[in-house]
């Protein structure tokens, strides 16, 4: 049970379980969790509009809109009178009513993100290394969630429901690429990541891919409202997917759908090899340090990068032309509407790179073929760890159908 300020009441604490809705006990339930879905989606919505949308009638609508109000999840916004019938009063997700951990494992950096009910960072901690240990990892997030609970009042601090891992799949993969001595990362091949890191922390542990977290995050606090069906490409370290169809992350049976970085795609030459050695960071990386040139930058801060000159406008023509091939047979497969890119850099790159894909795909012969639009992700570097922190909320608050991570409950 959580403690929980009753925004409405006498302004005393009342005791709330926020992770009621986790468990089948009924329509009750099922429904709050249908109404706080369609407030995140539309923002802010009135009692007519909610009854209007769930089929419920009016009185069962307003006693759920009252005890969501009163459990802290909702807040009322200033009413607003219409041209016809009663002034309405808004409803909106209160930013207070919850709290998340989001922890992304990147292969050369990690961050832990602190965020509210409406999925806005609160508090975060970055750490770089040259390459990811377990032991590593664990003291950092053990440390970073000490710290944040820390700084949080007690009646917030109640409120966490949990802390999401984005994590590449087999992280002991790809060790050459990004340059860890032979061996070293065989830890993670019997490293129960969800277990060790719930055992340490205190808090419900949920996990997936990274990439998936990142396509998350864009479902769940983007700005495409408009599509329905996209795929999404998130550039970091190594290149990652996730698919979205009829405003539904579609993870796959094994968690596998839309691995953009083990696609095969062809080089200048004709070779084919994996998406993943051209169209990911490891790559300029490796073109800059080629050059004689520093490059640890590249993971300290997304938002601070150095002009990388001439290596970042090769690295773009390659990743767009591998990328172009790419979403050119995904979309022969599957027939989405747009590609939301996003990555661990700068907007300005994103702007670029979005151009350049715009731009390479007209190459390819589309007959037969849907249209389809280029668009820059809304989150931005951040999407790995603001996803990560969405598993707990889509957990403990959606609607079931939009419940995208049962498995890991």
């Amino acid at each position: 049970m959580s403690e929980a300020y009753s925004p409405g009441g006498n302004g005393q604490f009342r005791s709330v379980d926020l992770g009621r809705g986790t468990s089948p006990s009924g329509v009750r339930l099922y429904n709050e969790r249908l109404v706080l879905s369609l407030v995140r989606k539309h923002r802010s919505l009135p009692k007519a509009e909610i009854a209007r949308l769930t089929g419920l009638s009016a009185q069962t609508a307003s006693v759920i809109m009252n005890r969501l109000e009163a459990d802290g999840l909702v807040r009322k916004g200033k009413r607003q009178r219409g041209r016809i019938g009663q002034p309405s009063v808004p409803f909106s997700l209160n930013p207070e009513g919850a709290f998340a951990f989001g922890l992304k494992i990147g292969r050369r950096s990690a961050d832990l993100v602190l965020i509210d009910f409406q999925g806005t960072v609160r508090n975060r901690l970055h750490m770089t290394y040259a390459y990811p240990l377990p032991s590593t990892l664990l003291a950092f997030a053990v440390d970073g969630v000490s710290r944040m609970e820390a700084d949080m009042p007690p009646g917030p601090r109640s409120r966490i429901v949990g802390v999401g891992l984005g994590s590449p799949d087999e992280l002991w993969n790809w060790a050459y690429e990004v340059g860890a001595p032979p061996g070293t990362l065989d830890a993670w091949r019997d490293f129960d990541l969800r277990a060790e890191f719930q055992a340490s922390l205190g808090h419900q542990v949920y996990l997936c891919n990274d990439a998936t977290a990142a396509c998350a995050a864009e479902l769940v606090f983007g700005k495409h409202e408009d599509i329905l069906d996209f795929l999404y490409i998130f550039i970091g370290s190594f290149v990652g997917g996730g698919l979205v169809l009829n405003r539904m992350l579609v993870p796959g049976r094994s968690g596998k759908a839309a691995a953009l970085g083990s696609m095969p795609v062809p080089d200048a030459n004709g070779a084919v090899h994996q998406l993943i050695h051209s169209a990911s960071l490891y790559q300029l990386e490796a073109r800059l340090t080629a050059a004689g040139k520093a490059a640890g930058w590249l993971w300290a801060d997304p938002d601070a990068w150095r002009t990388a000159e001439s290596e970042l406008d090769d690295w773009i023509i390659e990743a767009a032309s591998s990328l172009a091939f790419a979403v050119t047979a995904a979309s022969s497969v599957m027939d989405f509407q747009a590609v939301v890119l996003d990555g661990a850099f700068p907007d300005q790159v994103r702007t670029r790179l979005v151009a350049a894909l715009t731009e390479r795909i007209t190459h390819y012969d589309r007959q037969g073929l849907g249209p389809i639009r280029i668009l820059p992700g809304t989150i931005g570097a951040a999407a790995r760890e603001v996803g990560a922190g969405s598993l707990p909320l889509i957990a403990n608050f959606a609607a079931d159908r939009e419940v995208l991570f049962k498995e890991m409950t």
